[in-house]
């Protein structure tokens, strides 16, 4: 064992890559769960020797593997997980989207950007498989009602809730590994990219509504269906619906104030769970706690912590930079690109959770200013990314299986043939963007 420990030491990086790479590939394969892949390359890694699994005589916490787990991003995904879940007990989301449903008097294209819209919207303060799974069966009730194919209505939904979760810290998993990464608070995320994700939606939105103008047609009879639902038994406990949606919107509240009191946004979220969980049956709701995606993070932050340890991320770093010749602009561009395509194809989440140790590398052996618009860059890349396929995203899958139980399947040809086209524009416009908000005057490295 020790010998073997010996040989494991002298090859850190070119081990603990192999673990990442062979994690990455299992992981893209989909044979066997991602969770299984993720623990069982942590195993390794702790196994191996890559990481310590005690903490050392001095009490130096360098190399101790809890190190390099973030439980800011453990602790603000499980609270907003029981959070969600709560408040979609009572029926409050589902009231929303058809009060918003209601006021477009049916008329099939107003319908599509109300719902995609809501989406979007929604997805910047719920997980989007949450957002698209409460806004599905109102979907499918509405384009029965008005006889039309509900595939527009899903696929223009599945790219709006990639799209809304962009806007915020809590909307989407690489958000939150960024902003604990960076040290960005709420309102960074809502400052610095909250207004190129409503250009790039609304001329998504447009864009599809264009392309779907043929089968967004119905009668004046069957849009006063729509027009007419009944939404006075959606909101199932109004007690509950009360209860959460005030607790909601002072945890959001607690995010944006954030810059004035300092208060962690994992502590506000945990705060508010807390809460919630006083007038449940805890049993009941830890249960439906997506552990799986827990466990993936607590993994994949082991494996990647034993690359980070090893001195890989540092080389990654330094092989960036020298490629770029320093070039920020260079930098933040391939940043900005290679996380838009290989998100599209891999899943974001780890792609991200690699890519934010090697950014904070990058800003320890430049600038805080050299390093900023790289954050930005990943993170319009990584949550924009997933719209590239059917597989980028598991809102993508969620209404995939849902749209083929319903049959009207939409298949991973005719996602990509939209999908191409609805990321090339976002990347674009995101070029535009990080190039004049934050390029203009280039910092060297």
């Amino acid at each position: 064992m020790e010998h073997l420990h010996q040989i494991v030491s002298n090859n850190a990086i070119a081990v603990s890559a192999s673990i990442l790479i062979v994690a990455y590939i299992f992981i893209a394969w989909e044979k066997i769960s991602k969770v299984v892949i993720a623990l069982l390359g942590a195993s390794l890694t702790l196994f191996l020797g890559l990481l310590e699994t005690e903490k050392t005589h001095n009490g130096s916490l360098a190399h101790y593997f809890t190190s390099f787990i973030d439980f800011n991003v453990i602790f603000l995904l499980v609270s907003m997980m029981i959070i969600v879940h709560i408040a979609s007990k009572s029926g409050m989301f589902s009231w929303m989207a058809n009060e918003i449903l209601k006021k477009t008097k049916g008329k099939p294209k107003l319908v599509l950007a109300a719902l995609a819209i809501f989406t979007a919207v929604a997805s910047a303060f719920l997980d989007n498989v949450t957002t698209v799974i409460l806004v599905m069966p109102i979907t499918f009730a509405a384009c029965k009602l008005l006889d039309i194919s509900p595939i527009p209505f899903l696929i223009t939904e599945v790219f709006c809730s990639n799209i809304g979760g962009t806007a915020t810290l809590i909307g989407d998993p690489p958000n939150i590994i960024i902003g604990s990464a960076a040290n960005f608070s709420f309102m960074d995320f809502v400052r610095e990219l909250t207004g190129v994700v409503v250009v790039i939606m609304l001329v998504v939105i447009a864009l599809l509504s264009f392309i779907y103008r043929k089968e967004l047609k119905s009668s004046p009879e069957k849009m006063e269906l729509v027009s007419k639902i009944d939404n006075s038994k959606t909101i199932t406990d109004m007690t509950l619906a009360l209860r959460a949606g005030g607790v909601l919107l002072l945890v959001i509240l607690g995010f944006i104030s954030h810059d004035l009191t300092h208060i962690p946004t994992f502590l506000i979220a945990m705060m508010g769970a807390s809460v919630l969980m006083i007038f449940e049956k805890p049993a009941e709701i830890l249960v439906e706690v997506e552990w799986n995606t827990i466990f993936f993070f607590v993994g994949l932050f082991i494996i990647i912590g034993g690359l980070e340890a090893s001195g890989g991320i540092a080389l990654m770093a330094k092989w960036l930079l020298d490629v770029t010749q320093g070039s920020q602009a260079a930098t933040s561009m391939i940043i900005l690109w290679a996380s838009g395509i290989l998100s599209g194809i891999i899943d974001n989440i780890p792609y991200t959770a690699t890519m934010a140790p090697m950014i904070a590398t990058i800003e320890q052996t430049t600038s805080a200013a050299y390093a900023h618009p790289l954050w930005w860059s990943l993170s319009l890349g990584a949550c924009l990314g997933g719209n590239l396929t059917i597989i980028g995203a598991a809102a993508n899958v969620i209404v995939s299986e849902n749209a083929h139980k319903a049959g009207c399947p939409i298949s991973f040809m005719k996602f990509l043939k939209y999908g191409i086209l609805v990321t090339l524009i976002s990347l674009s416009i995101s070029t535009v963007y990080i190039y004049f908000r934050f390029l203009i005057h280039p910092i060297a490295a």
